[in-house]
């Protein structure tokens, strides 16, 4: 039996077939990526709401789950005393929990992405060391940019402090000939200079001075208050957009600085608008809960593992698992020991140690396959 072409049409006929199907094919293979990253991106969701039930249920006292909701719909259900505990205390704590930790990852997602180094974090760079010698300032000298603060002038030093160390390394940016590598380095410098001086605050402060300052620096969400959580929900809810409208040029930027101007970004103004955000968010963070190390520098890790680098769901996915981190953080700060809550900053260096180190084996074990 003979072949006949003319069977199938002209040879630009099956080339444009093949092409076409080629280009189906594609198609239905990219919105296949993008819906398992849409289920992705609900089921952290889902994770993320049933850990905040549990962390405003979870507590001393034991109370039913039921009765807890009970109090969140109708706070006077069960009495004054119920609605103290669920509404005053439990209930900021678990948002500040979720909130925070959405901050820090966001944070240290856009860090990573402008700096292009998967260590950078608000911890590593020196922002979190800043902030613990402004609260060490103000508890120990009592000495403050604006004076007359009362109960939050350890908080508003600890702010303008870690948002002083930010702006530095964001002047290093406008630095001719500086690159992202002197940036880092700029970072771990103001990182142990802070360190010693908060070390020399430490030598300086009386017992009961010390001690506070301590149990500042292990980050404890018994800070929260209704008034921060009104400042970080704001704080966010501007960030996350302006993310969302850089993200493709957020995207070109991982591929080089070549490639992104290549496509005509401004690279150095894109560098600096995003440290601008940067430092507004991990200020903020650590101003309100003290130094909590690993949730920026482990929530972007995971989420770059399960979506890569496009922004488009990398931001909002390292912000999910840095609240979900911080969430859980929370609840088994709660379970350790009954009756006693521990400081959260060291459930995170206990718990992110092993998770970075299992990143970091697990990513060397992909480049060598």
């Amino acid at each position: 039996m003979s072949f006949s072409p003319e069977k199938f049409g002209s040879a630009d006929e099956v080339d444009a077939a093949i092409s076409t199907y080629e280009s189906t094919t594609v198609q239905i293979g990219y919105r296949r990526q993008l819906r398992h990253r849409y289920i992705i991106l609900l089921g952290v969701t889902l994770l993320l709401c049933a850990s905040f039930v549990f962390d405003v249920a979870n507590g001393p006292g034991n109370f039913p789950l039921s009765v807890v909701f009970e109090t969140l719909l109708n706070p006077q259900a069960h009495g004054i005393k119920l609605e103290v505990i669920i509404w005053d205390y439990r209930l900021p704590i678990a948002i500040t929990a979720v909130l925070v930790g959405a901050i820090l990852a966001l944070a240290g997602a856009q860090m990573q992405t402008v700096l292009n180094n998967p260590l950078a974090e608000p911890f590593t760079l020196g922002v979190s060391s800043a902030a613990s010698f402004g609260a060490a300032l103000a508890i120990v000298v009592g000495w403050s940019i604006v004076p007359n603060l009362g109960p939050l002038l350890v908080t508003f030093n600890a702010f303008v402090f870690a948002l002083m160390t930010c702006v530095f390394i964001l002047v290093a940016t406008r630095i001719k000939g500086v690159g992202t590598e002197t940036m880092i380095l700029f970072g771990i410098a103001v990182f142990f200079a802070f360190n010693a001086a908060l070390a020399m605050m430490q030598y300086m402060a009386s017992e009961d001075e010390l001690a506070r300052i301590v149990f500042w620096m292990m980050g404890s969400l018994s800070r929260a208050s209704w008034e921060k959580i009104s400042l970080g929900a704001i704080l966010l809810s501007l960030a996350l957009p302006y993310s969302f409208y850089r993200t493709w040029q957020l995207t070109a930027l991982r591929m080089g600085d070549d490639t992104a101007i290549s496509l005509g970004i401004d690279v150095a103004r894109l560098r600096v608008e995003m440290l601008i955000v940067i430092s507004l968010l991990a200020a903020t963070a650590v101003a309100f809960v003290g130094t909590v190390g690993f949730v920026g520098l482990v929530g972007p890790h995971i989420a770059r593992l399960i979506v890569g680098e496009d922004q488009r769901f990398f931001v909002p996915l390292s912000a999910l698992v840095g609240a979900l981190t911080l969430s859980l953080t929370s609840i088994i700060s709660k379970m350790i020991t009954p009756g006693i809550i521990y400081p959260i900053g060291i459930i995170t260096a206990l718990i992110g140690v092993p998770v970075f180190i299992s990143l970091i084996l697990s990513t060397r074990k992909e480049r060598l396959s």
